[in-house]
């Protein structure tokens, strides 16, 4: 069997989806940071959004499933906790689809610009807390959708 080139272990992770945030892929995530072959063995680098995420072992799973799938035996996965992940590291195309499924992407100023739902800029911040630690509740004050805001961190 032809050994996978690195391009399509990038192809077949990014339809592996993040379990938070099913509509964004790990790879849009930007916490797979790295992947190479050390001899007959591919090495999968992945730093977890923040040290705490309860996800950390389910991604390290479904990406383990997902390389198995396509024929790969030996995977070593690794944790990189530095550089720690930032939100920058967010692909364009993650942001857009983090906003199509009604979260706000992150915002430098430090809160979404515009109501996910509706475009409306009239937003309010609800709680800091959101349904996962890496988000913030806010709310539209013209639509009276409340919704999730992707904190920068």
């Amino acid at each position: 069997m032809t050994r996978a080139t690195v391009e399509q272990v990038w192809e077949w992770l990014d339809a592996v989806p993040d379990p938070e945030i099913p509509v964004i892929s790990v790879v849009d995530l930007g916490i797979v940071r790295d992947v190479a072959w050390e001899g007959d063995t591919l090495k999968v680098a992945v730093t977890p959004t923040y040290s705490g995420c309860p996800a950390t072992s389910i991604i390290a799973m479904d990406i383990e499933t997902a390389l198995r799938d396509h024929g790969i035996d030996k995977i070593k996965l690794e944790t990189r906790i530095s550089p720690a992940w930032t939100t920058d590291w967010l692909s364009d195309k993650g942001r857009a689809k983090l906003e199509e499924y009604g979260i706000a992407p992150p915002q430098p100023a430090g809160g979404p610009d515009r109501c996910p739902h509706c475009g409306s800029t009239a937003v309010e911040k609800v709680s800091q807390f959101g349904s996962t630690p890496c988000k913030a509740h806010w709310r539209c004050t013209d639509c009276l959708e409340p919704f999730d805001y992707f904190k920068c961190i």
